[in-house]
């Protein structure tokens, strides 16, 4: 791959953002929608609640080895064929597992999920690098980053009247359809004509990437290990399953919020790295508030919902913004994919320490106290970014995937 023309021609058309943006969202809906169906899925299916976090495992742990060639798929296929393979595993992963009996069948099925998330930050990342200005780059990355967390709302607030009408499979079969319809927009989306590069191979790991790479990781397994027993946590202390939905929705609408504020913000920061570390510190404390909610101040719940929100949830989008604005992590797409790999890694691992945590404990809320250890070092891994990246200059230039011919 060659380096991008710092100002490739801006898109004044609606498609491309959109796309992102649902190619964000689509792959992670999977977490979102067993999160906020989880009280209905754990009694018609007779599973245990600490279960459910097996079903993600499947999925995020798919992501984290395919993360790893997800560049090198993207090289071969473009950036719109890539996008359209995303769109079509979702789709296929959501008609299977409205069809398939037990709880069983639909553990392999979740595994489709895994190759649309390994797919979805390298192909949006190089759909930026290739197709928005320099000056635009930034709030384009939180943009589409905030795409996870409309996931997130669009589970909360649309998922559980939705079942409520036709059951959890007639909504799986909704969300099929909605990815169906979407490899239709995305093999419209216009092809750049553009001469094709010989592929650069992937860099050389280097401590600022392991450094990253070590940071999502942390990340993925806090935002999963929450999202995923927040709902039981909930009901636990006896709120309803539709104030549990609200919650994963006001978590999905803070995440949306600090994406589009603070990626911008981190792109004109000296180092973004100091604002990762405040943020995941912001997280911690949120944690820490939530291990003090109990039946008698359901509030602190509610507090540390949108304090995670507002911080955690940010800091993979300032983690894709500094992939795309600083060369020194390597070959974007190759660097995406191993970043992708981290987190999806910790999002893997997360809901199966959490489980195992809280059969032990016996409290879903419990599970809050390894989140909380999680985060410190996390923040600590961020401070030595800072020093591992040394000087502040950015390097604008990104490299390009094969332009799309097909």
């Amino acid at each position: 791959m060659t380096r991008f023309l710092p100002d490739p021609p801006a898109s004044s058309d609606v498609m491309l953002p959109s796309l992102l943006i649902l190619g964000m969202a689509l792959p992670m809906l999977l977490l979102y929608a067993v999160a906020a169906l989880g009280p209905l899925l754990v009694h018609d299916l007779a599973i245990a609640p600490a279960t459910l976090g097996y079903l993600t495992l499947n999925a995020f742990a798919v992501a984290a080895v395919l993360s790893l060639r997800a560049g090198v798929l993207l090289d071969r296929l473009g950036p719109r064929s890539t996008l359209c393979l995303l769109f079509a595993s979702v789709a296929l992963m959501f008609a299977l597992m409205a069809v398939l009996p037990g709880f069983c069948s639909l553990l392999p099925v979740a595994a489709l999920a895994g190759l649309a998330q390994a797919l979805a930050n390298p192909v949006t990342n190089q759909l930026i690098a290739q197709r928005v200005r320099l000056s635009q780059q930034a709030f384009m990355v939180g943009l589409k980053q905030s795409g996870v967390q409309l996931a997130a709302l669009f589970a909360g607030l649309v998922l559980p009247g939705c079942a409520r009408l036709v059951g959890w499979r007639g909504a799986f079969l909704l969300m099929a359809a909605l990815a169906a319809w979407l490899v239709c927009c995305a093999w419209r989306l216009p092809a750049l004509p553009l001469a094709i590069a010989r592929p650069l191979p992937p860099a050389a790991m280097n401590r600022p990437l392991a450094l990253l790479m070590a940071i999502q990781c942390c990340v993925g397994m806090v935002l999963s290990s929450f999202v995923l027993f927040l709902p039981l946590h909930a009901v636990g202390l006896g709120l309803s399953a539709t104030s549990a939905g609200g919650m994963v929705a006001l978590f999905g609408a803070m995440g949306m919020l600090s994406r589009l504020v603070l990626t911008p913000l981190g792109a004109r920061l000296a180092e973004e790295a100091l604002l990762l570390a405040g943020l995941l510190l912001v997280s911690a404390l949120s944690i820490a508030l939530s291990l003090r909610a109990d039946a008698g101040s359901p509030g602190l719940l509610w507090l540390a919902v949108a304090g995670v929100g507002l911080s955690a949830v940010a800091t993979n989008a300032l983690a894709m913004g500094m992939l795309v604005r600083d060369s020194r992590f390597g070959a974007l797409a190759h660097a995406s994919g191993r970043v992708s790999a981290a987190f999806f890694t910790g999002m893997a691992l997360g809901p199966v320490c959490s489980g195992l945590l809280i059969r032990h404990r016996g409290d879903p809320g419990q599970a809050g106290w390894g989140l909380l250890l999680v985060l410190l070092l996390a923040t600590g891994l961020s401070l030595w970014l800072v020093r591992a990246r040394g000087r502040p200059a950015l390097a604008p230039g990104v490299d390009d995937a094969d332009p799309d011919q097909s």
